[in-house]
């Protein structure tokens, strides 16, 4: 999920700043309770789930020699599966009531949110596939089309080669011993799944 958390203020000339309110500056509250989330974890069918919130841009001001009249943080919500949007949501505006003065017009918009898909280990291929793993499955908190499967009723995982920990980073990279051991991974999956 991500939304956009926008405070208002008034603007004046930065020579002037009393005149004004810098909304800028009145982002602080709302980055202090980004910095200090404590993340929920939780199990869904043996899988660890931590939910994730963070700060991911910044916006506000017009010019160089004005005090900003708007200022707004957009954050991303990474929540377990066990919550629908809704619930998210209303979640996320719990989290960030404190930053925000709905009398002074600040306002929080959820701009993107998709549902997340619950674990269905118990059915035969994917306990199959987690089998030719050889180790136990991991939860994700990052959005895939394992959730548009999961919405249409259709059980569906994750697989595939490299560290999700590297995902995004300039670290990112899948070695060829992690190609040849997800082939090898495919390869009992599917010879289990023929012989039946």
């Amino acid at each position: 999920m991500r939304a956009v958390a926008t405070v208002v203020g008034r603007r004046a000339h930065s020579a002037r700043p009393r005149t004004g309110v810098n909304a800028v500056h009145r982002l602080a509250p709302l980055l202090r309770l980004l910095a200090q989330y404590e993340p929920r974890e939780l199990f869904l069918d043996g899988c660890k789930y931590t939910e994730q919130l963070q700060g991911v841009r910044i916006s506000g001001g017009v010019a160089g020699n004005v005090v900003p009249d708007r200022a707004s943080v957009t954050v991303n919500f990474r929540f377990a599966p066990d919550r629908g949007v809704l619930d998210a949501e209303a979640k996320l505006r719990v989290l960030l009531a404190e930053g925000l003065d709905e009398a002074r017009g600040d306002s929080l918009e959820v701009v993107d949110a998709a549902p997340g898909a619950l674990p269905v280990l118990e059915d035969q291929l994917l306990a199959r596939l987690v089998e030719a793993t050889g180790h136990a499955p991991q939860a994700k908190l990052g959005w895939t089309d394992v959730a548009t499967f999961s919405g249409l009723g259709m059980p569906a995982a994750n697989f595939g080669p490299g560290d999700p920990s590297l995902a995004h980073t300039p670290d990112e990279n899948v070695s060829g011993a992690e190609l040849r051991r997800a082939r090898d991974v495919l390869k009992r999956f599917l010879s289990g799944a023929l012989t039946d």
